[in-house]
């Protein structure tokens, strides 16, 4: 495509003015047929193409949407971005997909390269919200909205499950089917979503059934299979016989180190994860896990999100989707 091609070029070549052409390039219907034909005909001959950021400077609106995924091959944050996606064409959206490696530096550089794009909206998605990227969103009038990630401040528009209340039903759930000794096995605790929410439902769970709280049986490890691997002989090691989980991959290295040392699942240890993610039915014996409802997670924060860049009214600011415990070959 010649780059140099504008819309100057394809009024002057169909002899119709700037703002008839601007009128089909835009969809609008109040042309009549025989000059949309006409106009599309040049249009295709030429090759053009409508500059977004041109028209997002004319129109102070790019109709293109950030998304910050701190690890895109993680299918969770992979699950909530098709949701996004989903909506974000049915309201003509283009989403820019940026990876931030979960690292807090790179995330804010992420952050301010979205916004210096001028997108509409961001959707955030991350570990945890830190001091610098607050800093950020304070700083834009650029409407955000996070999905799967918790504010523990209550300030930024979100959408999520009651991470609490799952990992306390999951807990009393392995509790309930005779494990008194019941590990925690999380991701780093210094994110609100495992060290507060998570970890205070499973607290919750052990009180109400009237066991001890046991600092021995928290695991804390990355998201990822291989350290699931690792800390295998460490909770079998430990006395546990049963572990809420709070990642997928995480589960499935836990799951995978402990029948590597030949632990029978769920006869003698018991796993419950927490994502539902498509991982969890991949795996013989399939995973328990508490089911989130990753698309709708995604679709809900891109539907908040354009109300929000439309000036409604939300009358909830932090939404909670239902959630429920799937049962499968990891437990009993």
């Amino acid at each position: 495509m010649d780059k140099s091609v504008t819309i100057k070029h394809v009024a002057k070549e169909s002899g119709y003015s700037l703002a008839t052409v601007s009128r089909v390039v835009n969809g609008n219907q109040n042309v009549k047929p025989a000059t949309r034909k006409k106009v599309v005909e040049v249009i295709e001959k030429l090759n053009y193409r409508p500059n977004a950021i041109a028209r997002g400077l004319a129109s102070k609106k790019t109709t293109t949407i950030g998304v910050v995924i701190p690890d895109i091959a993680n299918v969770f944050f992979s699950s909530l971005a098709l949701g996004i996606d989903d909506v974000a064409t049915m309201y003509k959206y283009n989403l820019i997909i940026a990876n931030s490696d979960g690292i807090e530096e790179k995330e804010v550089n992420v952050l301010n390269t979205l916004l210096g794009k001028q997108v509409d909206g961001i959707i955030f998605m991350g570990h945890n919200l830190n001091d610098n990227i607050r800093a950020e969103f304070s700083r834009t009038r650029t409407p955000i909205v996070m999905a799967g990630t918790i504010d523990p401040d209550a300030q930024v528009a979100s959408v999520n499950i009651d991470y609490t209340a799952a990992t306390k039903d999951s807990t009393k759930k392995l509790v309930e089917n005779g494990n008194e000794k019941v590990a925690f096995v999380t991701g780093p605790l210094i994110y609100p979503i495992n060290g507060k929410e998570r970890l205070s439902g499973y607290k919750q769970a052990l009180k109400e059934e009237e066991l001890e709280f046991n600092e021995g049986f928290v695991f804390e490890a990355n998201y990822s299979f291989e350290d699931g691997q690792k800390v295998a002989e460490r909770v079998h090691g430990s006395g546990a016989t049963a572990a809420v989980v709070t990642d997928d991959d995480l589960a499935a290295g836990l799951l995978d180190g402990l029948l590597e040392l030949g632990v029978k699942i769920p006869e003698e240890f018991e796993i419950i994860a927490s994502n539902n993610s498509p991982i969890t039915k991949m795996l013989r014996p399939r995973l328990s896990s508490i089911s989130q409802p990753l698309y709708d997670l995604g679709a809900v924060s891109m539907r908040l999100l354009t109300k929000k860049m439309a000036g409604e009214e939300v009358e909830e600011k932090s939404i909670k989707l239902p959630y429920r415990i799937e049962k499968r070959g990891s437990t009993k």
